[in-house]
């Protein structure tokens, strides 16, 4: 087991992922804490988060016979990052989430897990498994832990520390039993960076993150309207948020990514919120076709820009970009406009009082 667990590792490596780590599936005390976090409402509208009853945080329930879960972790932090901070809150710019510029990491990474299974088989014959990337009641952050592939920070995103925390997990359940790896250990210290930066203070606590308050759950989770107390500090993100990561000072060892499938797609990590707005319901199926992006739906994209380009600088385009969408057919998407187009009758009132 330990030679063919060497051979999973370099299989890994030479299938692009960057690290590869084993865990056992005792979670007992990611249970206790998920039993809290669900008790205490923070999943929101995120019924899926409780449906599952345990099978979340018992790997064996899920699919029976598991005995080990192969962690992978593979780097998506884009080229130029250095770029990425200066857009925050841009006055005519949208900010997109990195992870969500490129092609969709679902199908990028499933792909390469079934790949490694299948070579695994082809080494020992017919054996258990499963691939998962985000498509089943999982607990990766907490199984990722355990596979040492890095500790859960106070943003409550996994942090690696020779590779910071710009990258997406991936698991392989297994009836294999393979030496499992040392789990990680914590080392944010007294930095307390990504809980002071949070637009709308969504960590609530070291290592607990409210997701009614998280801007990542308010542009993507949230179907229904955004509420107003948040839609200021929103800006100019209209899919995810990148805050926690963007401060953390263990990026400063985060590498680009070298897949191709990651890199920024249409000018999504430059485009003008302006020009967004104006694509139609085709255009959006078609420049979201492979993407992330693509499972919010156009309603929610338009409801997202239209924050955005409420908190935009006023400009006779952005005016006119929202009045064209003012009768939308869609009731939320016309009342996040009437919402963008007050904040800047308000905000030529204040100028002209001022002169």
């Amino acid at each position: 087991m330990a030679a063919l667990k060497a051979n999973i590792v370099r299989w890994g490596i030479e299938l692009g992922f960057q690290q590869i780590g084993v865990s056992d599936i005792d979670l007992a005390e990611a249970e206790a804490r998920l039993d809290e976090w669900l008790a205490g409402g923070h999943h929101g509208t995120m019924d899926y988060m409780q449906r599952h009853g345990t099978r979340r945080s018992r790997p064996e329930q899920l699919v029976t016979g598991t005995v080990r879960v192969i962690s992978a972790r593979m780097d998506y932090m884009p080229p130029g990052q250095d770029a990425a901070e200066a857009l925050l809150d841009h006055e005519s710019i949208a900010y997109v989430s990195r992870y969500a510029l490129g092609r969709d990491y679902h199908k990028v990474l499933r792909r390469r897990l079934q790949q490694l299974a299948s070579r695994i088989e082809q080494d020992i014959g017919e054996y258990g498994y499963r691939v998962f990337v985000d498509s089943a009641p999982v607990l990766e952050k907490p199984i990722a832990e355990k596979a040492g592939i890095g500790w859960i920070g106070k943003h409550t995103n996994v942090i690696n520390q020779k590779a910071g925390s710009w990258f997406f997990l991936g698991e392989l359940y297994t009836d294999l039993p393979l030496p499992v790896d040392q789990e990680a250990t914590g080392h944010c210290g007294t930095c307390r960076a990504c809980i002071d930066v949070c637009p709308t203070d969504a960590i609530v606590a070291p290592y607990k993150l409210d997701a009614r308050r998280c801007i990542s759950y308010l542009t993507i989770e949230l179907r229904e309207s955004i509420p107003v107390e948040f839609r200021k500090a929103i800006g100019n993100r209209i899919f995810g948020c990148d805050d926690c990561q963007l401060c953390c000072p263990w990026n400063k060892f985060a590498h680009p990514t070298a897949e191709g499938d990651f890199a920024p797609r249409h000018r999504l990590d430059s485009a003008e919120l302006t020009d967004l707005f104006s694509w139609s319901e085709a255009k959006w199926l078609e420049r979201t076709a492979g993407s992330p992006i693509r499972r919010i739906g156009y309603e929610s994209w338009s409801r997202n820009i239209a924050v955005a380009l409420g908190n935009a600088a006023t400009t006779p385009a952005v005016i006119e970009a929202l009045g064209s969408r003012r009768n939308s057919e869609s009731a939320i998407v016309a009342e996040h406009v009437e919402w963008a187009l007050a904040q800047h009758e308000d905000s030529q009132t204040r100028t002209e009082g001022e002169h």
